[in-house]
């Protein structure tokens, strides 16, 4: 059987009516009878002929109780009996024709269909689409089955025609699937991206014979990406992201951008914010901002390897070492060195500064930069890795909980006790309560390590898609402890989140994506700052923990409140039937 192509060799149906209607023309309406809004000139032909009648209905009374015919009229009358007509032919031109012409004609079958079978083919052609409808993605309907025919005055769809596979793509696509061209040397060969991943994506389906049709490929910029952010692309995934706010966080207001597929974490956000927002706000604390890079270093014994410790830790080397360090960018600053020995090994922790950038590369770079240096007065030392875990980067680690790394913020906010019964449905002791016993005692109990929270990396990870973070680092920008105790009197909340490790940058990587500087954007710290290098990624961990503490509010008055389970049953199942999905 031959495989299935990328592309329909057929250009995408439109709706079409069997008998053309011009859509210049114009028809004539009741309503266009005066130059007057239509609610007025309504107002004024319903008074007139509900006054006209009752002058009428007057004047005919008068007359028989004095005896005068009926067919002798007056100036005012005949005036009446106009007015009278004129507005009837109104209201009947108005509202009665439609009713009047559907009892009395019938309808050409070849040219009008009902109303209510227009949406029934309405909502089948949209139900009939095969890729799903996603940002920046063309949603134009794909060839269907005929149909009745439909009469409009709407206008039609345009005709869009689909790309084709040509014989030279054909051509290559069968030297990919035989082996003969690389796949990862398509977008060097071809100059082109999108063609690129296109005949990659066909050769793909060729190869393991399943289908690709759910996954999209038009509708993004693979130019944008080569090189920097995926390898190799066949199309990209679609996740939708949600707002949370206004978010109140030291003063200023935030609408905080959230990509996800799980449901009630959205809206669980949400009512945190309104919870701290009607509470006055947060106030979110930056205290410590420096990236790290750990290398692991080796000698012929431990007592080289602690010469070696001591000379980094010495305050006099530190200003000839940061010159070394600081050529390699014009962010990069070092601010610290810490060594840990294990025998005749050496784990060497630089941290350093690293603007609005989350700043892996940068800090690597000078790194390197002091690593050859010292090769001159330690010829012996043997570099077994520009990385040895000591960092740590994308691994839970004490050494991130306890020293830091990336941005270490601490947040707050005093919730009142009337937010907390009527927003949060539940009771200050109750929240204090589920936080000793679960956050804290629960998390020691399971040797937690830097987890003392509900549900802190829902909100990091979510923020991090949206806005283009690397996911991966959820993993120690996860780490945080909340804290809840009662105030003022027991009447108040006081509620706190400590992270100290969150990894985020505002220029590089995901960041320069579409979608994600859009997001970025909507926060209002796109790209770098002008004014103050690393001002915009300060303020973009500022956010996270503020969010996290929206995040951890709702979820905890949730749980205090019995809700959890009924929550997600009602936001967090899918009712569709996948068991007719293509595999």
């Amino acid at each position: 059987m031959e495989a299935p192509r990328l592309y329909s060799t057929k250009p995408v149906q439109s709706l079409k009516p069997t008998k053309k209607i011009p859509l210049e023309e114009d028809t004539g309406k009741a309503s266009d009878a005066l130059p007057l809004p239509l609610y007025l000139t309504n107002a004024l032909f319903f008074t007139l002929f509900f006054s006209v009648v009752y002058f009428l209905l007057s004047r005919w009374r008068e007359k028989i109780r004095t005896s005068t015919p009926l067919h002798v009229v007056t100036f005012s009358d005949i005036i009446a009996i106009l007015s009278f007509l004129a507005s009837f032919i109104y209201l009947l031109g108005f509202f009665g024709i439609d009713f009047v012409q559907s009892l009395v004609f019938q309808s050409s079958p070849d040219v009008w269909i009902a109303e209510e079978e227009d949406d029934e083919v309405l909502l089948a052609k949209e139900d009939a689409r095969k890729v799903p409808c996603g940002q920046a993605l063309d949603c134009s309907l794909p060839p269907l089955p005929p149909v009745a025919p439909i009469v409009t005055v709407q206008k039609v769809f345009d005709e869009k025609p689909v790309t084709v596979l040509t014989e030279e793509d054909e051509e290559i696509i069968k030297s990919v699937v035989a082996g003969t061209t690389p796949s990862y040397s398509l977008e060097s060969k071809l100059g082109d991206c999108k063609r690129a991943a296109a005949i990659r994506r066909e050769a793909l389906q060729r190869l393991t014979g399943k289908s690709l049709s759910g996954l999209p490929l038009d509708g993004f910029d693979y130019e944008s990406i080569l090189g920097q952010c995926c390898e190799m692309p066949v199309g990209y995934v679609q996740i939708p992201v949600g707002i949370s706010g206004p978010l109140l966080v030291n003063g200023r207001e935030y609408s905080v951008p959230m990509a996800t597929t799980e449901g009630c974490l959205v809206a669980s956000t949400n009512r945190g914010c309104k919870a701290i927002h009607l509470s006055g706000g947060a106030t979110s604390v930056l205290l410590k901002d420096g990236m790290t890079r750990a290398p692991c270093v080796r000698f012929g014994t431990a007592k080289r390897a602690a010469d070696l410790k001591l000379y980094l830790e010495d305050p006099d080397n530190f200003e000839t070492l940061s010159v070394v360090f600081n050529r390699s960018s014009r962010f990069g600053r070092l601010q610290g060195i810490k060594c840990a020995i294990a025998g005749k090994n050496l784990y060497i922790r630089f941290t350093c500064s690293t603007g609005d950038a989350m700043g892996m590369n940068m800090v690597s770079k000078g790194v390197q930069n002091v690593l050859d240096f010292l090769q001159t007065d330690f010829p012996d030392m043997d570099v077994i890795g520009i990385s040895g875990n000591y960092c740590s980067d994308k691994k839970p680690a004490a050494v991130n909980w306890i020293e830091g790394r990336g941005k270490s913020v601490v947040c707050e906010a005093t919730i009142k006790g009337d937010v907390v019964r009527k927003v949060l449905k539940t009771s200050v002791e109750s929240l204090v309560e589920l936080n000793m016993l679960k956050n804290l005692t629960g998390s020691a109990m399971a040797g937690a390590l830097g987890g003392f929270n509900a549900h802190a990396s829902n909100i990091v990870a979510a923020i991090y898609i949206a806005t283009g973070q690397d996911p991966a680092q959820n993993v120690e920008s996860s780490h945080c402890i909340t804290m809840m105790e009662a105030v003022n009197d027991g009447k108040d909340l006081h509620v706190s989140v400590t992270m100290p490790s969150i990894e985020v940058g505002t220029v590089g990587g995901g960041t320069q994506l579409a979608s994600q500087s859009a997001c970025l954007n909507l926060l209002g710290v796109k790209g770098a700052s002008k004014e103050t290098p690393g001002a915009n990624s300060r303020t973009l961990a500022t956010i996270v923990a503020s969010a996290v503490l929206a995040g951890e509010l709702s979820l905890m008055s949730a749980i205090a409140a019995g809700q959890l389970v009924k929550s997600h049953m009602k936001y967090n199942r899918s009712t569709k039937d996948v068991s007719k999905a293509s595999s």
